[in-house]
């Protein structure tokens, strides 16, 4: 090891560059909530918490706009029938 470093062109920041498709934030989530996803890596052996955090809530955003599309198809087809019969 060095005795002294030369940081004079060092930048700061990440090193490596954040996806852009991603934003930081600050959010407050229970204890519970982060615990709970937590022990779900831990028992894999490998992952993210905060990626399986971020999938459950595309899981619960796109099912809950899957289900409304489906039940506005099916009240458009049980409609549709009505109207022939």
């Amino acid at each position: 090891m060095k005795e002294e470093y030369d940081f004079s062109d060092a930048k700061r920041g990440a090193v490596v560059p954040s996806d852009r498709n991603k934003k930081r934030i600050t959010i407050y989530l229970d204890q519970e909530i982060i615990e709970h996803f937590k022990n779900i890596v831990l028992e894999s052996g490998r992952g993210s918490y905060q990626t399986l955090i971020n999938a459950a809530l595309k899981e619960h955003i796109y099912g809950k706009n899957l289900e409304k599309i489906v039940r506005n198809a099916v009240f458009e087809a049980v409609n549709e029938s009505k109207k022939v019969a």
